[in-house]
């Protein structure tokens, strides 16, 4: 019962809880338990934000980034996600690391870029890990590590992401940040296509392997996305 829901959010946002003032605030941005009221839903993500709710931050940061429901605002966008990032969100450290990557809202810096990627990462955001790999491999506001990223690379690939898969095959195939391995190269090409990510060069690769070199990785890739599916069904 949504109505009643909000009804008790109500109570306990007008007593100061800032958890029932971000989950009010969501309701009546998305019209549930009631009218949609943008203006009443913004009040509420700002006084919860304003109270340290990480949550309510990093959702404001995005309306202003986002500019539909908000005048868009990367300043203010910046210094909610600053503020949701010092406190440990991930998402947030890697929605400002592309402020500062771009120079959106704060000064281009690719540095503190890289150390919130690197932070991101660590606390396991997926596409964090495949931003930093790529700093990491260019050495764009860090130390060039080409082994480094190749292993985050590999493990953002083994998580699904099709950009990882790409940007790993490429390294099987050369043989950069880790030892050549074409079947390996081809597998996560083929992978990679799957999810969308096309490669000419990839392509040609492919057609100047062996044919057992071919069928090696077409049915490891074969392999690894049935896993990948019978995984998804399980967890649904």
């Amino acid at each position: 019962d949504d109505r009643k829901a909000a009804d008790w959010y109500a109570l306990a946002a007008e007593r100061g809880d800032r958890e029932a003032m971000y989950e009010l605030g969501k309701f009546k941005l998305s019209a549930r338990g009631g009218a949609r009221d943008t203006e009443g839903g913004i009040k509420l993500l700002n006084d919860a934000a304003r109270l340290g709710h990480v949550g309510a931050q990093h959702d404001l940061a995005l309306l202003y980034l986002e500019g539909q429901q908000v005048p868009r605002d990367f300043a203010r966008a910046a210094e909610l996600l600053k503020a949701a990032a010092d406190a440990g969100h991930p998402d947030s450290q890697y929605a400002l690391a592309l402020l500062y990557k771009e120079g959106r809202g704060v000064e281009r810096d690719p540095t503190r870029a890289a150390q919130l990627m690197a932070a991101a990462a660590r606390s396991g955001n997926l596409d964090a890990e495949v931003e930093y790999a790529i700093a990491l491999f260019n050495g764009t506001g860090v130390t060039k590590d080409e082994a480094a990223a190749a292993k985050l690379l590999q493990k953002a690939a083994r998580r699904g992401n099709p950009v990882a898969q790409n940007r790993l095959a490429r390294l099987l195939a050369v043989g950069r940040g880790m030892p050549a391995n074409p079947v390996e190269a081809a597998k996560w090409h083929i992978i990679a296509r799957t999810r969308g990510e096309s490669d000419l060069w990839l392509e040609g690769f492919l057609q100047q392997l062996t044919p057992e070199q071919r069928q090696a990785g077409e049915k490891s890739a074969d392999a690894w996305l049935k896993s990948s599916q019978d995984l998804a069904s399980s967890r649904s």
